[in-house]
């Protein structure tokens, strides 16, 4: 038997606990020998992709056996055009996850401090600790992001990273522009501000009003996944200043977005009615989902995103609701840290809210007694 190599690992490294942010559906599917038949925990689209971008994808499939443009150079003048800020600001790569750890890599050395609230976006997580950075993390005020407490935590310890998602995951509520212009403003001068605006089309166009838009540590992440109905094409972009694009340019795995996503992409993104049918069908499964919620003593938290935060009123009933669903072949995910007495669920298209429904109410019927000595 060959003897194990001692090969020189990185100690920061070797020395991570071998965690992953999300525990993937099909894994599930795996330990549980049986398919869900409602996944609604990954906050894909369930309404599908335009039917320009798949036909678009069908016509291009030929093409597989080439390389795609390692500048994404057509979807990104696309973006350009329609943002209005200059082509050398957008950076095209695999999802905002790959954008988070670019980004990092590129602003932070190690020990260098990040402030993110405390149960945000786990990704950010994951690559802080991969690139040795250190977090400082901001409980929740309620179900909302407190902006004032991450300002004055970033000025305290000399931050050199500050995150907000608005809309949030996981809870799904947002603030305005002018609440994340106060933000930037708090931040040292030295500080990045990475703005995760993954569910910007699910909300009012107030949350995207960040003045001065061209502000020398603003960085916003829009992806592909949500509103498009991209999410296993893996495309995300950021609007960032000139100088950050450069830097990223310098470490990206420039053949890293595909062909077809890259055609896939390009075609939603050009296809502006069929977002507004997405947004409106999910802004009507929200509604049904809070009317199911309030029904059931789950309140819903307001959200601007294609996904449902029920407040379950404990952790231990938000386990036992999750379990319970899974055991129902439902797919739903929780926090575990923050604000763990959330169940988070993914509108589904009207079929699948219908089917939804049905097993929720069993679910919570199943664990009423926990919501009893709960209170």
């Amino acid at each position: 038997m060959p003897h194990e190599a001692r090969l020189p690992f990185n100690p920061l490294i070797r020395d991570l606990p071998s965690t992953a942010p999300f525990i993937g559906p099909e894994a599930l599917e795996r330990q549980q020998g049986r398919p869900f038949t409602l996944r609604l925990g990954a906050n894909e689209s369930l309404l599908g992709p335009s039917p320009r971008a798949i036909e678009a994808v069908r016509a291009a499939v030929p093409q597989v056996a080439l390389y795609g443009d390692p500048e994404n150079m057509e979807l990104r003048q696309a973006i350009s055009d329609q943002e209005g800020v200059d082509v050398e600001r957008i950076v095209v790569s695999a999802g905002i996850d790959d954008l988070l750890g670019l980004l990092i890599r590129v602003l932070l050395n190690p020990g260098d401090i990040a402030v993110t609230t405390l149960g945000a976006y786990p990704t950010v997580s994951f690559h802080l600790h991969g690139f040795g950075a250190r977090i400082e993390q901001i409980p929740y005020a309620g179900l909302y992001n407190d902006l004032e407490a991450i300002g004055a935590a970033a000025r305290r310890v000399e931050a050199r990273l500050a995150y907000l998602a608005n809309p949030d995951n996981p809870t799904g509520t947002f603030v305005d522009g002018e609440a994340v212009t106060r933000l930037l403003h708090n931040l040292p001068e030295n500080c990045a501000f990475l703005l995760d605006e993954a569910y910007t089309e699910f909300a009012p166009s107030s949350c995207r009003q960040v003045a001065p838009a061209d502000d020398p540590r603003l960085i916003r992440l829009r992806t592909f996944s949500k509103a498009y109905g991209l999410a296993g094409a893996r495309v995300g972009y950021a609007i960032a200043p000139v100088a950050v694009a450069r830097m990223i340019e310098k470490v990206r795995l420039h053949f890293g977005v595909n062909r077809l996503a890259q055609i896939a992409a390009l075609a939603a993104y050009r296809d502006h009615a069929y977002l507004d049918t997405v947004v409106a069908e999910v802004a009507q499964g929200r509604q049904e989902y809070a009317a199911l919620g309030r029904e059931l003593g789950l309140p819903p938290a307001p959200s601007a995103t294609n996904f449902v935060a029920f407040d379950a009123g404990s952790t231990e009933r938000a386990q036992a609701l999750a379990a319970d669903l899974g055991e129902r072949n439902v797919f739903i995910r929780r926090p575990t840290i923050g604000p763990t007495y959330l169940i988070r669920v993914t509108v589904a298209d009207s079929a699948g809210r219908l089917a939804f429904a049905t097993r929720f109410r069993a679910a919570c019927e199943a664990t009423a007694h926990l919501a009893v000595r709960a209170s």
